[in-house]
């Protein structure tokens, strides 16, 4: 496996209040996770490296390459849980904190499997000749209108509340995490990125960049390029893995 990923302030904004991070596990598991902070010009930031940097130790400590796929699930709602819980914390006991939230998407392969988990709407995908597929569901109040019937996809791209998500890590004493499992493929891509790349680029757009690219190592650049060629009004990070 080959991972990649970038972040950037991108145009608008003074700073960054993404955060990720690739650890690999073993020689054929490797976790990647990718947060969108919110809550002001600092909380923002300090919620989405928190829970980045928690999530991370807490898969570590408890991780084994044994792992059945409930043990999987279990480990990683812990650590969705502990990552909740140290935001959530600081955000109590900090007054410059008070409101500070983020969102998380992670991705963890174990040889020919993956499982996805996220709270909010940064978003995972699966990318192949085959086409792409979103793994994830976003937990947004656009989603729930979509679902609903009250808007189509297309609609829900330009609608004025996108922005506004019904989940996130930190702002409640407890949060539910989706969980999402599936095999992945020799040459199989899954692409996380924050909604500041989503909002820019539709689902074609990043299936040409990550499929038909001329070298993968340079993908997460392209896709930020072509993101500040749009006038990037919001940060924008992704993570790149090739099976």
């Amino acid at each position: 496996m080959q991972s990649w990923g970038l972040t950037d302030p991108g145009c608008v904004r003074s700073q960054n209040q993404d955060a990720f991070q690739i650890e690999q596990l073993d020689r054929n598991s490797i976790l990647c996770v990718l947060c969108d902070g919110m809550g002001g010009a600092r909380s923002g930031n300090v919620a989405s490296t928190l829970a980045t940097e928690v999530f991370v130790e807490e898969v570590r400590r408890v991780w084994s390459s044994g792992m059945d796929a409930e043990k999987l699930d279990q480990m990683l709602q812990g650590a969705v849980k502990l990552a909740n819980f140290t935001v959530f914390d600081q955000a109590q006991q900090f007054e410059e904190f008070n409101g500070m939230g983020t969102t998380l998407v992670a991705v963890l392969i174990h040889g020919r499997g993956a499982t996805v988990v996220n709270v909010g709407d940064s978003r995972a995908y699966r990318v192949n000749r085959d086409g792409i597929r979103r793994l994830t569901i976003d937990h947004s109040l656009v989603q729930m209108m979509v679902e609903r019937g009250e808007l189509t996809p297309e609609q829900a791209r330009t609608y004025p509340g996108k922005n506004y998500i019904t989940r996130a890590i930190g702002t409640e004493p407890v949060v539910q995490c989706d969980i999402f499992h599936l095999d992945v493929e020799r040459g199989d891509c899954l692409l996380l990125c924050s909604d500041g790349l989503s909002n820019i680029m539709d689902d074609q757009e990043i299936l040409f960049e990550v499929v038909h690219g001329v070298n993968k190592q340079y993908c997460c650049q392209r896709l930020l390029d072509i993101a500040k060629n749009r006038g990037a009004p919001d940060n924008v990070t992704s993570i790149l893995v090739q099976v």
